[in-house]
């Protein structure tokens, strides 16, 4: 192959045009177009996305209704659950008190929390603070989430500390990220310990008031004025619903944050400023030192080999994912509550951040990952890969898949005689050791199931074939129905129970495989 010798002025001309393509302008009204397509392709009743730029406000708008009951209209203030972007608020809490000299990062937690237990004694001695927030425990996804999922069960504080000792590790201590809200939880315990005030209280007068997020909540329950407080919608079902807002328990370490993305545009701006903000950058949330903590991969992960992107490495810090694409460092998260989901990206090397809340699941996911892709593909000077259209369909896709296979098993149930079940053999409580009981009784003529400290979790039982049966809870806001597979004794009498969901496609959150439930009574 011949080498090609160019001129100073062509190579110099060269250059410039690789810089524009790698870092092309994207105006105010190219997002306002990208995003109006996709609430077209996308089942979602609102949404709302801010992008900042070179240390700014490039765009920050409402799309779509806060109700459908209501038909107002979403604006740069109406307030969404942002659900696990919060666990990055609880990062920096820790930070500022890491600064104030109150812990360490390296600290062991039952330093702080004595009644602090894990699955094993060296894990539980050698547990530190960056272990609550890295995902990197032993736990399986999403391990214990049902004592919080869904909302309303009685569990406190107390039994969350107690019950990590009774969870089966999946993996060896901080070989393997799995991810986890249970810890997160134990983080905004510590907070709370270390300050004297709640996490809510904390995130509000520590992280809020600095930066002049003044219309951001640390809980549903602080919320004093609703007026501008999205509804929460879902698709899951066929067409869209509202259905309750999800209230965090125990605490809102993991995922209990309100906000819109007028404040967050803040918050965007303080993270690619290394915790500087206010006029001139003048003041400091947290060190740099701190920032780059919280920065720094201490969870390795898999990376996704995609060409288009030249991906090297992905990892977990503080709350934070870590990647890279085309060179740039990226930083992202999202968040995922019944009815609420949402995403922020920052690229520190491009100097750009970007926010997207929605108040619709399942659709809102696709919404948010097509519109922020489209805008960085246009940041990269890539051409146009149609994500949205992409992403409309894969999901569409995927919920006839989901549909078709939760479809069959109810269909299966139909034509089981329900009749002929001898249903002594199951009526009685059964226990796990973490999730407390279940019991299994009539009611009227139904063989029926509901947990004891879990209220939304009961229903009907059904045969389904042998010894396994079908679950349609009494909570319907999320895909959560499930089999409850019974084991029988030497006479024919259930002495055990385990469960699994029916969907494919099922949260992880509902960790119903987790249990173990043996006959008490």
């Amino acid at each position: 192959m011949k080498s090609i010798k160019k001129s100073p002025a062509v190579f110099f001309l060269l250059l410039v045009c690789c810089f524009c393509q790698i870092h092309a302008q994207v105006t105010s009204r190219q997002i306002d177009s990208i995003v109006n397509y996709a609430m077209s392709k996308f089942n979602v009743a609102g949404c709302a996305v801010a992008v900042v730029k070179d240390g700014g406000i490039l765009h920050e708008k409402g799309y779509g209704v806060k109700s459908i009951a209501t038909n107002e209209w979403v604006n740069e203030h109406t307030n969404f659950a942002i659900a696990s972007n919060s666990k990055a608020f609880t990062t920096a809490a820790l930070a500022i008190l890491v600064e104030e000299g109150k812990i360490n990062w390296t600290d062991k937690v039952k330093d702080h929390i004595p009644e602090f237990t894990m699955y094993n004694d060296y894990v539980e001695d050698n547990f530190n603070i960056v272990d609550l927030v890295t995902h990197r425990s032993g736990l399986g996804l999403g391990m214990g989430d049902l004592m919080f999922f869904p909302q309303g069960s009685d569990f406190t504080i107390d039994d969350l500390l107690a019950n990590f000792q009774h969870f089966k590790p999946e993996s060896a201590f901080r070989t393997k990220w799995d991810y986890d809200n249970l810890l997160y939880l134990v983080a905004g315990e510590l907070i709370a310990r270390k300050s004297g005030m709640t996490w809510e209280a904390f995130v509000e007068s520590r992280i809020f008031e600095p930066l002049g997020m003044d219309n951001t909540y640390g809980s549903l329950v602080n919320i004093k004025n609703t007026n501008n407080l999205s509804a929460s919608h879902s698709t899951e079902k066929g067409d869209i619903r509202i259905i309750p807002t999800f209230e965090e328990m125990i605490n809102g370490a993991a995922g209990g944050i309100f906000s819109n993305v007028n404040d967050l545009s803040q918050w965007l701006l303080l993270q690619l400023n290394k915790g500087k903000y206010g006029q001139n950058l003048n003041k400091q949330l947290f060190s740099t030192s701190n920032h780059n903590e919280m920065w720094k991969i201490h969870t390795v992960m898999d990376v996704n080999p995609n060409p288009r992107y030249n991906s090297h490495f992905s990892g977990y810090g503080l709350g934070w994912f870590l990647s890279d694409e085309k060179g740039n460092m990226k930083v992202e998260h999202t968040g995922g509550l019944p009815g609420m989901l949402s995403q922020t990206i920052l690229f520190p090397d491009l100097n750009l951040g970007i926010v997207i809340l929605t108040n619709t699941s399942n659709d809102g996911g696709g919404l948010f990952s097509s519109v922020s892709q489209t805008i960085l593909d246009m940041y990269y000077g890539l051409e146009d890969f149609k994500w949205i259209d992409k992403y409309a369909a894969y999901m569409a896709s995927n919920k006839s898949g989901d549909d078709a296979a939760t479809k069959k098993v109810w269909e299966a149930v139909a034509n089981m005689n329900q009749d002929a079940v001898d249903k002594d053999k199951y009526i009685g409580i059964y226990e796990d050791v973490w999730f407390g009981k279940i019991e299994v009784f009539m009611k009227g003529k139904q063989l029926w199931i509901k947990s004891h400290r879990s209220p939304l979790l009961n229903g009907p039982l059904k045969l389904y074939k042998d010894e396994t049966f079908a679950i349609k809870w009494e909570y319907q806001d999320m895909n959560a129905d499930a089999f409850a597979m019974f084991t029988l004794d030497e006479n024919g009498k259930a002495n055990g129970l385990t469960m699994k969901g029916i969907s494919p496609n099922i949260d992880f959150s509902f960790d119903f495989e987790d249990l173990n439930l043996k006959r008490v009574d």
